[in-house]
């Protein structure tokens, strides 16, 4: 049985396929072509990946993603369906679940939601599920640098606390929108807001994620 990881690794592969190595993305100032680097070494390159949380091994990380985006890029777009290489932590299938399903979700949509003439997917009630799991766990560090309270709502009512604090906002949108702004795209997320505007505005623009 594919796993949800598995699925959104394909998607994303195809997304990086069609929009060409030169489209724009969701992160700062990557295209889709520095995109499929950074998959391609946080896979394969544990020695640079690092890189992603220790500051010390940040420089070794982007000369190592800068080698791999000189790569031809039908090249790292065959590497990122293959999958990492068996002795990768990542080759096992309950390591790659539970830690690519959001990154290559979110990484999906950094391409689609780039492009102008994007609309939100519909997810089906089970991946749903898995991304608002994930997101219970993971909300205090996704809004630990939040400059209010902040709680996610899904808009059946279930909740997740992201930051304790005053004023209050209260997100609400299907757990697909509530990743993509904990993940620091809030202004790619389809979403509500309830709170004070300068409340809202303060945390729209704040440094969400990991």
């Amino acid at each position: 049985m594919s796993t949800h990881a598995k699925r959104e690794r394909l998607l994303l592969a195809d997304l990086l396929e069609s929009a060409g190595p030169e489209a724009p993305t969701l992160c700062a100032n990557w295209t889709t072509r520095d995109l499929a680097a950074h998959v391609v070494v946080r896979e394969r390159r544990a020695d640079a990946a690092g890189g992603l949380l220790i500051k010390s091994l940040a420089a070794r990380l982007e000369r190592v993603q800068a080698e791999f985006a000189a790569k031809p890029y039908d090249e790292l777009i065959r590497l990122i369906r293959t999958g990492p290489p068996r002795m990768s932590p990542f080759s096992l299938k309950q390591i790659d679940e539970a830690s690519n399903t959001v990154e290559f979700f979110v990484h999906a949509e950094d391409v689609r939601r780039a492009q102008p003439d994007w609309s939100p997917r519909e997810l089906d009630p089970v991946f749903a599920d898995a991304l608002w799991s994930r997101i219970e766990r993971m909300a205090r560090v996704l809004g630990r640098q939040a400059p209010v309270g902040v709680v996610l709502r899904r808009p059946d009512g279930q909740t997740a606390v992201a930051h304790r604090g005053t004023p209050v906002v209260t997100v609400t949108g299907p757990p697909g929108e509530l990743t993509m702004f904990a993940f620091g795209r809030q202004g790619a997320a389809d979403v509500q807001f309830d709170g004070d505007k300068e409340a809202v505005d303060r945390l729209v623009a704040a440094a969400l994620g990991i």
